[in-house]
């Protein structure tokens, strides 16, 4: 009969799938498109705001840097599209940015783009779900003071998707994805045709001025603004590498399909980034940084979104064309966290796959997911969360570091590929291609290198400091790993030693009191046919010592009782002194210790057994030389768990394997996933 437990997470995660139906999980493009972009696609939601947030520091006049701000940030999307597209198409394995630096620039290189990933990762799912609820708590002022329980709750709903498997979690996200795109394209195609039949639209701010902080900077100052501007809209940018990395999840021809979706991605966002930077100017939109400088603004005044101040002016004459784009809005700003649900689990698998991480991130759920990784990333980003009390303002400070990171040894990584591509290749049609393709990739590596620099020099004060030392953290904790994994290998590589017989096998079995389980323990001992063989019981209670020691001869078993002194009345130090000493008279034999131990069926039950049995097996499992053996005894109470379903965790006892793999293959024996 199944457990409440396991019903609860059937009820939850669907039925369990078996790894020959891995293949079914594959995604075409079209649900590709919304589980792997929906993060920069979202981005159009706050990307453009921060840009005109950071120029309203110097007053209305900065606005009109906006359309060039957005253009650059444009053309440098669509540079980095343009070389991701070389990566997925040369590394289909899904290591994306780590197996590339990693294979053409070294560990070291591989290890730095995989801790910023997944710093970047982590910081993804708290500002989308953060900004998600900050929109909803816009439009619904009471749910502002609960914005931190609901951000929260919202990374559990979205953790409970995702670990149903890619394509599940995939299909439920397709068509939120597909109505924000729907809704932003339509908002700026009405409000284009609009524009151009002469239409009045105004956004609700149009009315007013904005009182400059710096109002007349020129120079280096009005340089370091517009760079700080550059680098907030930069934020557009974030989630174009979780595609290089989920390469695995395509169907066949699995990097022409990623590529394709790149290219769609790219175009759909640029799209959107540059039509809501071009309605906010026609429609005359005023953001500040702080609502006090919106000068002329009623009192009380409550600063909307960019989104929402355009869908406004847009929509002035259709409520519903309004009310759909919040809403969609709102939407997709939380579920663009799937892309990091997506991104994170894959990295983290392929980077225990290299030991880099515990082996465990490595197997598959009931749902074929990489469950581990899921919940780890949602652990992550519920404590950054509520560290940061869910404000998006300061969350942004610490983001798109660790993208840039990536995105530039990545870029520098495709260089090194085609260079030792080209010094084999001969067919002058091959050559051209891969110089064609070692140019994009240069002009990644340099666009997005630049933006790095601008990055950290703009938001390093403003918390990206925080960023710039957990990545190194990470990196040295992940070099950590692989050191012990390493450790441990040379370890047990076996020798000619380990294939000797010991001499003898003296059995010693631990006897409290004589009841079935000491029978049992003994005749179990006994069929194994040991060199010498004996009981032991330690003499704690000399009353009950006694009783013991008449009731074994009584019953004239034919094996020896020997009591062990204890003047302290210890029991695990006579036992471990009396084992040893069998160890130094015959450090060539092996000495078994057989121990009784109840099975019980109920959690409170472990609470009124056993406890000395495992004090004394932990203290036996670090003796050489020392099997410990456990011989089970099930108390009546242990019938009703008989026909329960194997209690696993999420991957616990399985192992993941590729795709040129069939299922229960695996180069590693599985104490090497346990260690």
């Amino acid at each position: 009969m199944a457990t409440t437990p396991n019903v609860i997470k059937r009820v939850l995660l669907g039925r369990a799938l078996r790894s020959t139906q891995l293949h079914e999980q594959l995604l075409p493009k079209s649900i590709a498109l919304p589980v792997f972009a929906s993060d920069p696609l979202s981005s159009v939601a706050y990307a453009p705001e921060q840009i005109f947030l950071t120029l309203s520091v110097a007053g209305l006049s900065a606005y009109a840097y906006a359309p060039w701000l957005a253009l650059v940030i444009s053309l440098v999307l669509m540079t980095v599209v343009t070389s991701y597209r070389q990566n997925v198409r040369a590394y289909t394995s899904g290591g994306g940015d780590f197996e590339v630096a990693t294979t053409n620039l070294g560990n070291n290189a591989g290890l730095t783009v995989a801790s910023a990933l997944l710093v970047d990762y982590v910081l993804t799912v708290a500002v989308s779900v953060s900004s998600g609820v900050a929109n909803v708590a816009s439009a619904f002022p009471t749910l502002a003071p609960h914005r931190v329980i609901l951000s929260v709750l919202i990374v559990v709903l979205l953790t409970i998707v995702n670990l149903r498997g890619v394509r599940e979690s995939g299909t439920a996200f397709a068509i939120p994805t597909y109505a924000f795109i729907a809704g932003i394209l339509g908002m700026v195609a009405v409000g284009v045709v609009r524009a151009l039949a002469g239409s009045s639209m105004e956004a609700p701010s149009a009315h007013f001025h904005i009182r400059a902080e710096q109002g007349h900077l020129a120079g280096l100052g009005l340089a370091f603004l517009l760079l700080r501007a550059y680098s907030s809209g930069s934020a557009a940018l974030t989630g174009v590498e979780a595609i290089s990395n989920g390469v695995p999840a395509f169907r066949p021809p699995k990097g022409k399909n990623a590529a394709t979706t790149l290219l769609m991605m790219g175009l759909i966002a640029i799209s959107m980034i540059a039509g809501i930077v071009l309605l906010a100017n026609i429609t005359h939109l005023r953001m500040a940084e702080k609502t006090a400088d919106l000068v002329g603004a009623p009192p009380g005044y409550t600063q909307q979104t960019v989104i929402a101040q355009i869908s406004h002016a847009v929509f002035s004459g259709f409520p519903p064309g309004f009310y759909y784009v919040a809403s969609v809005t709102g939407l997709i700003l939380v579920l663009a966290a799937n892309t990091a649900f997506n991104g994170f689990p894959v990295l983290g698998s392929i980077l225990a796959q290299n030991r880099y991480l515990p082996r465990q991130l490595h197997t598959r759920g009931d749902r074929l997911a990489f469950s581990n990784g899921i919940i780890i990333l949602a652990t992550m980003a519920g404590l950054l969360i509520y560290a940061f009390d869910a404000d998006v303002t300061r969350l942004l400070n610490l983001y798109i570091i660790g993208v840039f990171v990536s995105f530039t040894v990545s870029q520098t990584g495709m260089v090194r590929h085609w260079n030792r591509k080209l010094e084999t290749e001969i067919v002058q049609k091959e050559r051209r291609r891969m110089m064609r393709s070692r140019a994009i990739n240069a002009v990644g590596a340099t666009v997005t290198g630049l933006v790095l620099i601008v990055v950290l020099s703009t938001r390093f004060m403003h918390g990206a400091y925080i960023v710039c030392i957990a990545m190194p953290v990470l990196f040295l904790l992940m070099k950590a790993i692989r050191r012990h994994y390493d450790r441990v290998t040379v370890e047990l590589e076996p020798t000619f030693e380990d294939t000797v017989t010991p001499a003898r096998n003296h059995a010693v079995v631990l006897v409290s009191q004589l009841h079935r389980p000491t029978l049992r323990a003994l005749a179990f001992a006994r069929a194994t046919q040991p060199s010498t063989l004996e009981a032991i019981t330690v003499a704690v209670d000399p009353e009950e010592t006694r009783k013991l020691q008449e009731e074994w001869d009584e019953r004239a078993l034919p094996v020896p009782l020997k009591i062990l002194d204890s003047p302290y009345r210890e029991v695990t130090r006579p036992v471990l002194e009396y084992v040893k000493n069998i160890q130094r008279r015959s450090p060539r034999d092996v000495v078994t210790v057989y121990l009784p131990e109840y099975v019980v069926g109920r959690w409170w039950e472990h609470l009124l057994h056993n406890q000395s049995a495992l004090r004394l097996k932990g203290r036996l499992l670090f003796q050489p030389g020392v099997m410990v053996t456990s011989v089970p005894w099930q108390l009546a109470s242990s019938d009703r768990l008989k026909n329960r379903p194997e209690p696993l965790a999420p991957g616990s006892a399985r192992r993941s394997y590729g795709p040129n793999q069939k299922a229960g293959e695996d180069d590693r024996p599985i104490a090497d996933e346990v260690t």
